[in-house]
């Protein structure tokens, strides 16, 4: 029987890590790309556009695209140079909709071996759960969860 595992990889070789501008998120992808560099694995960053914040909110529609927008481009960039400074490949995606169902298309894509988030700390994720937490139940990859 012949294994089909790299030689010398122990690791992911592709991660996906959330990214929505939160210190949390920060510190995903700071880990991200920390365990990305040590394993020599691919990282995909992910921001979702939620478009359940624009619709609660018809009124403002134009005005937080723009600032979505606007944050999506910011991150891209930090994340891109934060990627070449560390000397990793790093493919940044900007996905509309709801973050866990854009999130797990992504990552079922891109054929990635593990998914890193950052905790929420919002309040209501109480009462409706947090997109780590379903990330976690869906069983699908790996998660880590990032204080």
């Amino acid at each position: 029987m012949t294994a089909d595992f790299e030689i010398g990889r122990d690791g992911p070789s592709s991660i996906l890590v959330c990214v929505d501008g939160s210190s949390t998120s920060l510190r995903a992808s700071a880990y991200a790309a920390g365990l990305a560099r040590r394993q020599r694995s691919r990282l995909v960053a992910v921001y979702v556009v939620n478009l359940m914040l624009t619709a609660m909110a018809p009124d403002l529609t134009g005005a937080m695209t723009e600032a979505q927008d606007h944050l999506a481009r910011t991150l891209q960039a930090d994340v891109e140079s934060g990627a070449a400074y560390a000397g990793i490949p790093v493919q940044f995606r900007i996905a509309h909709g709801d973050p866990y169902t854009e999130i797990c298309r992504i990552a079922e894509r891109e054929r990635v071996d593990a998914v890193i988030v950052g905790a929420s700390a919002q309040a209501g994720h109480r009462l409706i759960g947090s997109l780590a937490v379903r990330l976690v139940r869906a069983g699908r990859w790996p998660v880590t969860v990032v204080p």
